[in-house]
């Protein structure tokens, strides 16, 4: 499985915001996007999750367990929101989530138990998700990673409102994620845990070429 993005360029309104964006990733590896605010981290993330239209390029998913016509069929976006209602249970929450995706070919998600306890949340399915504090719910957010599988995870800002025994608990989740073959791809200005990952500057419309730390 690879992930081929090529020629990519994107506008916010007038703007040209990035162009001319290329890199591949294999199944099991990692790109971590930095860059200062107003880059295009999230812009990108969200063209390559099909919310915003490339102006030009393309992102493809190659070699998966099933024909892909888009990108984002493939893929769970995790933003800045957490894209769940608050009225609602954990558990009504997870379960809209694990049935609206459903897996995608070549692996099975978890279960909504198995998933809250992987997030260290096990025991408040129960309540509503308004209830939770903001590093809760982040944590939840992250549950739904779980309960669906989706072998590319794109995340913006992941580990926003976490404390560090929870970035830690994120990291080994990834790492658990990779480990299956799958793709991660994250903008974040702090550091994932995560080791040998490529990396992807922004510059506006410049970027700098792949490469690989730990």
């Amino acid at each position: 499985m690879r992930l081929v993005a090529e020629g990519l360029s994107a506008r916010r309104g007038e703007d040209l915001i990035f162009q001319d964006i290329s890199f591949e990733i294999a199944g099991g590896e990692a790109l971590v996007v930095k860059g200062a605010n107003g880059s295009g981290k999230s812009t990108l993330l969200r063209v390559l999750a099909g919310l915003l239209p490339a102006e030009t390029g393309s992102a493809k998913l190659l070699a998966a367990a099933q024909p892909v016509e888009r990108l984002s069929e493939a893929a769970h976006y995790l933003g800045h929101r957490n894209a769940m209602k608050r009225e609602l249970t954990v558990e009504e929450n997870l379960a809209f989530w694990k049935a609206f995706l459903g897996d995608f070919a070549g692996g099975v998600g978890v279960s909504i138990d198995e998933a809250a306890e992987s997030v260290g949340l096990g025991g408040i399915v129960h309540l509503p998700f308004g209830y939770l504090s903001a590093g809760q719910q982040r944590r939840m957010a992250m549950a739904k990673l779980l309960v669906a599988w989706r072998p590319v995870w794109i995340l913006d800002e992941p580990t926003a409102a976490l404390d560090v025994a929870a970035e830690a608990m994120f990291a080994g989740l990834v790492t658990t994620h990779l480990a299956r073959g799958g793709i991660a791809i994250a903008a974040t200005h702090q550091p994932l845990g995560l080791e040998g990952v490529k990396e992807l500057r922004m510059k506006g419309f410049e970027y700098s070429s792949l490469e690989v730390w730990a």
